[in-house]
């Protein structure tokens, strides 16, 4: 008996949520349906690809090689999918889209309207993970990266750049005063990220003309809950133009140490695996993102 495409996407969404009913709920299926599925594929591969326990999944080494080649086939049965709705109507499909939590709800969520109705036929789904997520093991077609690119097996291409400003609210100037120097950045309340330690360097010098690394009295995994701590005069921060020129432009946040300030801009990039050939859903969705976005990088509102 062969193995059906539907009981490889099963087993392919099992792996990717961890467990049999998140996977279930991921597909619109009943968790007893797609627990038959993944024993029904074992009996016809003769062979255990998963092992149990009460808390857990985890695959064997068969499981782990039949993943690999069920990935495969599947994005090869998709390809050839939208190849075929390519020659009707256009871009047609799901696409996969990660992105940090400020990037999407600042960036690409109020792009989604207008791509939407240029590419009716293409169904987005759109994650949020404030680290690295790898793409493969989560299934996703692009993922929007800022800063410095580390994985050499991802082709990257450029959308734009943010530039990094140091802020505080009006509530907290008007508290604790804004600092005069770098130096007295020492005596103020600094909102800062626990990893990576990087994202603490800020664009700024001391006096003898090294880079400020800071050390946080507040620390967050989040960009966007900096911004709510800063707009509520919790401290000074350090963020991107993307996600805080709408409350600098509209006053609820204020750039300060202005002319100590550098020239700082972080690359923005769409990544996709390179061994896969760019689909038109990819496609479409980075060129309609460099489109609206353009070379300006974020100083403007999207």
């Amino acid at each position: 008996m062969k193995t059906t495409l539907d009981e490889m996407q099963a087993f392919i969404a099992i792996v990717a949520t961890g467990s049999i009913s998140a996977a279930a709920e991921r597909q619109g299926l009943t968790v007893s349906a797609t627990s038959r599925t993944l024993t029904r594929l074992e009996e016809k591969l003769e062979t255990t690809l998963v092992r149990r326990t009460t808390r857990r999944l985890e695959l064997t080494e068969e499981g782990k090689a039949f993943l690999e080649c069920a990935r495969s086939i599947v994005a090869k049965v998709e390809e050839t999918e939208e190849k075929m709705s390519l020659r009707r109507q256009g871009p047609a499909g799901r696409l996969r889209i990660d992105a940090s939590t400020p990037f999407m709800l600042h960036v690409i969520v109020p792009l989604v309207n207008g791509y939407r109705e240029r590419f009716p036929r293409v169904e987005l789904e759109l994650n949020s993970n404030e680290g690295i997520t790898d793409l493969m093991e989560k299934r996703t077609d692009v993922a929007f990266r800022i800063g410095r690119l580390r994985d050499s097996t991802l082709h990257a291409t450029p959308i734009g750049t943010g530039k990094l400003r140091v802020l505080a609210a009006p509530s907290y100037i008007e508290k604790h005063g804004a600092p005069a120097a770098v130096a007295d950045l020492a005596n103020h309340t600094i909102l800062g990220f626990n990893q990576p330690e990087t994202l603490n360097d800020w664009p700024l010098e001391d006096a003898d003309g090294q880079p400020v690394h800071v050390t946080p009295n507040i620390y967050t995994s989040s960009g966007e809950t900096l911004l709510h701590l800063a707009l509520h005069g919790a401290g000074i921060v350090c963020l991107s133009d993307f996600l805080s020129n709408a409350d600098r432009k509209a006053g609820r946040l204020q750039q300060i140490l202005v002319d100590a300030t550098l020239e700082v801009r972080q690359p923005i990039n769409a990544v996709y695996y390179r061994n896969t050939a760019l689909s038109a859903r990819i496609a479409s969705f980075v060129d309609y993102m460099k489109e609206k976005l353009g070379d300006r990088g974020f100083d403007e509102p999207v």
